[in-house]
């Protein structure tokens, strides 16, 4: 089993009004950079299988194994959720409220 660790944020936000989660499972090839992005909503996530270099803007970059959880807080740019050397398999968790859909920008 492989280490739990999470992103640390330092966004404290409003509790959010939590109608339902949608869950997914998603693959990226090896060497697929997601690119800076923003989500509309908080992501939760667990890495399945692969290795992925993850850094939410403005804190620290790592690297994220099988087992390794991670968080992206809603509104924050992501500046790095990148593919390493093999394809890789990871839970998103989007906590979403009544009327949303998840969403980047």
């Amino acid at each position: 089993m492989g280490r739990l660790r999470a992103a640390r944020s330092r966004h404290a936000g409003e509790a959010l009004a939590t109608e339902r989660v949608q869950v997914g499972r998603i693959h990226r090839l090896a060497g697929h950079a997601s690119g800076r992005h923003v989500h509309n909503g908080p992501v939760v996530g667990s890495i399945v299988e692969g290795t992925v270099r993850f850094q939410v803007e403005g804190q620290a970059e790592t690297v994220l194994r099988p087992g390794d959880v991670f968080f992206e807080p809603a509104g924050v740019p992501i500046a790095h959720f990148d593919a390493m050397d093999e394809d890789v398999t990871f839970l998103g968790y989007f906590p979403l409220t009544a009327g949303q859909e998840p969403g980047l920008r």
